[in-house]
């Protein structure tokens, strides 16, 4: 079958190739005869005797067939050779250009119209060589034509039907479209337009920076500084969004300058026009041979993707297109093709087809951005670019938790540090406060040390679900302190502190007693029951909780972190805390269904199946994605995906950030998370003591064996599976017995049992 197909488009070439010289050959033949054209030369309208010399190069049948189309047609003639010549040309550089019906008879119309149209512009004789003829630069067609037409229309119709005439053959003979030369002649200008703004931007830009670093050395000699601080803080205004109290801490710091990110270089690897609608006919084609009639009626072009919309032919199936994806990857040799069936709003299918060549997307071009610079968000985080190459920018306040999920090297972790930064970028220490736990100790470590911590960076996934526990904690106190002044939300809460609206300066709520610490006996026991802390009304800050892989947290302890997860997710945004969980495992053991309901907004990479797929957002179409930061985003309040390509940024970037923060203040680390952690970590251990009346007899019986295993102790003590699981866990956290090899018991570190 391969090689029937091969001779087929060998065959198929080699007929193009001859339909390509026999183009030329007339072409060079017609342009000879017609340039060498003489009057004197024999011909139908002029006789000469025999043995007269010809001077036209192509002899004497060059010099009929010149003066012939000459007479007939006039200037006109010309254009056969070279249109001849462009169907040489076109023969040679595209397979599937063909001569039909509808090219020639507009051809004719083209040639009748333009030999009119010289009839009437350049009326009279023309003299040629000595001789004069009297039909002129439109010759007797022209002239005929035109006369003609002068008797219904008068000129100045004739024009009109002449132009229209031209206009409309030229478009069957080429496929010119009228309005796609006016849409590039406005491309054109509008790119114009937007490259002299950018340089005339980037100038002004130059000119204040200049004027930013020479005013900075005046700083040091003025001895009033707090004006000039107030001054030199430029970067001031973005921050009017936050409505904050202002403490004098947050006048000096000074938010980093988007100078710290590289600059955006792009290649030219935009889709040219012609490729676009080559590949439209293309995709009909293929379509048209899995028994799919439709046409694409427009083409989006995007930096990785090209959109093309389909429109179906009436009684054709949406399951039948959406079904057919495999085949057309296969058919256009594309790594993977996503059917949006339908775009919602429109009666058109969606196929999203990746580019040849990859445009990449960087940080600052989404964050030098109107969508960002102007936005109000409250915490914007860049997201990167939607599949036309509109910057998308999110606020977490709204999702307010966002779940990720994705493959390793899908992009998940670059993502994830593009929005750490993007917060960065827009919020001081005082605005905002991260809380990171990371188990593989990779991604978060480069922020280690930077003042918007709220506690160093967690690595140990044990004590993780004690700082989760934190966090509840910390969100129940929050609830309280907004109950006393009424507040509804962080928001409002700061807000009425920024007016000095307050009910109260001093707040009283119920000491907080370490877990680990027995309260002192006394013999009042009423007083030891109302002791009280006094807070002060102070600006609460938003607390960002983020978590780059819950997979381990849950292997750890899966039931305590999904409750924790839980109770956040449902109450803790009017506290102002918000969670970023992202996991390279999107199994419903660790993506519970709980989980999930809680995490209405999410974000899914590249995975491995359709099932993972349908665990993270629901539906099929992540298995499908290129990776390498290609995403499809659940918004906030719909269901609808958004696909985004996710910003790039270097771990050289982060670096040069994370240093400018760390430059201007160091972190003030909450120490009730420890202290809770470390009393939390006490009491569980205390409560372990007594784990089963029978684990002893289980150390016991072990010791005496020699070795330990899950299945031998439920057998030797009759108890059942999770009962024995238990027991040999507990043996392994106090160095009973070792870590599990595989099939192989587990090895006896002890003979005896302990007393």
């Amino acid at each position: 079958m391969e090689e029937k197909i091969t001779e087929k488009q060998k065959d198929n070439k080699r007929t193009r190739e001859i339909k390509g010289v026999v183009c030329l050959s007339l072409a060079l033949f017609l342009l000879l005869c017609l340039v060498s054209y003489r009057p004197q030369d024999p011909s139908f309208t002029h006789f000469v005797v025999s043995g007269q010399a010809t001077h036209n190069f192509t002899g004497k049948v060059g010099s009929y067939t010149a003066d012939s189309l000459i007479r007939l047609l006039g200037i006109s003639s010309f254009l056969f050779p070279f249109i001849l010549l462009a169907c040489s040309f076109k023969y040679f550089l595209r397979p599937a250009f063909t001569i039909n019906t509808k090219r020639i008879v507009g051809f004719l119309f083209f040639v009748l119209s333009f030999a009119g149209l010289m009839a009437l512009l350049f009326h009279g004789s023309i003299t040629v060589y000595g001789e004069s003829l009297k039909n002129g630069t439109g010759g007797l067609i022209g002239v005929s034509l035109v006369d003609f037409l002068r008797i219904s229309f008068n000129v100045a119709g004739t024009y009109i039907i002449l132009i229209l005439t031209f206009v409309v053959a030229l478009t069957f003979m080429i496929e010119f479209s009228i309005m796609s030369v006016t849409e590039r002649i406005t491309q054109f200008f509008a790119a114009l337009f937007n490259l002299c703004k950018s340089r005339i931007s980037s100038f002004v830009n130059y000119v204040l920076n200049s004027v930013k670093i020479e005013k900075k050395p005046q700083a040091v000699i003025i001895e009033d500084t707090p004006p000039v601080v107030k001054k030199i803080n430029l970067k001031k205004i973005e921050q009017t969004n936050f409505n904050f109290t202002k403490n004098t801490t947050d006048e000096k710091f000074q938010l980093p300058p988007f100078t710290l990110l590289e600059e955006a270089q792009h290649k030219d690897v935009r889709v040219k026009r012609d490729s676009l609608v080559t590949n439209s006919r293309i995709l009909e084609k293929k379509l048209s041979d899995f028994g799919v009639d439709g046409r694409v009626v427009e083409v989006m072009p995007g930096p990785v993707i090209t959109m093309y919309e389909l429109e179906p032919a009436p009684g054709v199936k949406i399951n039948k297109i959406v079904n057919l994806s495999d085949d057309l990857a296969l058919a256009l040799m594309a790594p993977s093709i996503r059917i949006l069936a339908p775009i919602p709003g429109k009666s058109v299918i969606g196929i999203e087809i990746p580019n040849l060549k990859r445009e990449p997307v960087f940080l600052k071009e989404v964050l030098d951005n109107e969508s960002f610079l102007e936005s109000s968000f409250r915490l914007p985080i860049a997201l990167g670019v939607n599949f036309v190459g509109t910057p998308v920018v999110a606020d977490l306040t709204k999702m307010p938790h966002l779940l990720i999920a994705g493959t390793t090297g899908s992009g998940k972790s670059v993502a994830l540090n593009a929005m750490i930064c993007s917060i960065l970028f827009k919020a001081q220490p005082d605005d905002v406060k991260f809380l990171m736990i990371d188990p593989k100790r990779l991604e978060l470590s480069s922020y280690e040390g930077v003042p918007h911590l709220i506690h160093p960076v967690v690595v140990d996934p044990k004590k993780a679900s004690q700082v989760l526990r934190w966090t509840v904690e910390e969100m129940e106190r929050r609830y309280k302190i907004l109950n006393d002044l009424k507040a509804k939300s962080i928001d409002a809460y700061n807000e009425l502190l920024l007016k000095g609206l307050k009910s109260k300066t001093v707040l009283a709520l119920p000491k907080q007693v370490d877990p680990d610490i027995e309260p002192e006996q006394t013999t009042d026991t009423t007083d030891s029951a109302n002791v009280e802390q006094q807070i002060k009304h102070t600006k609460l800050p938003y607390i960002v909780v983020i978590i780059d892989e819950l997979a381990d947290l849950m292997m750890v302890a899966p039931r305590d972190v999904e409750e924790s997860l839980t109770r956040l997710a449902q109450m803790a945004r009017a506290a102002g805390i918000h969670l970023i969980i992202a996991t390279q495992r999107p199994s419903v053991d660790v993506i519970t269904g709980l989980i999930k309901a809680n995490f209405p907004t999410r974000i899914s990479f590249q995975v491995s199946s359709k099932i993972d797929s349908r665990t993270i957002i629901d539906q099929q179409g992540a298995e499908k994605l290129l990776g390498a930061g290609d995403m499809l985003f659940i918004p906030p309040g719909t269901s609808k995906l958004s696909r985004i390509h996710g910003a790039y940024v270097s771990d050289k970037e982060i670096s040069r950030i994370v240093d400018f923060i760390k430059m201007q203040a160091q972190p003030a680390y909450d120490s009730s998370i420890e202290k809770f952690a470390l009393a939390a970590a006490q009491t569980q251990h205390e409560g372990d003591d007594d784990f089963d009346v029978k684990y002893d007899e289980a150390v016991a019986l072990v010791g005496e064996l020699g070795q330990a295993s899950i299945s031998l102790v439920q057998r030797y003590m009759k108890i059942g599976y999770n009962r024995a699981a238990r027991m040999i866990e507990k043996m392994e956290s106090e160095g009973i017995v070792g870590p599990s090899d595989g099939a192989k018991p587990r090895k006896v570190l002890i003979r005896k049992l302990p007393s």
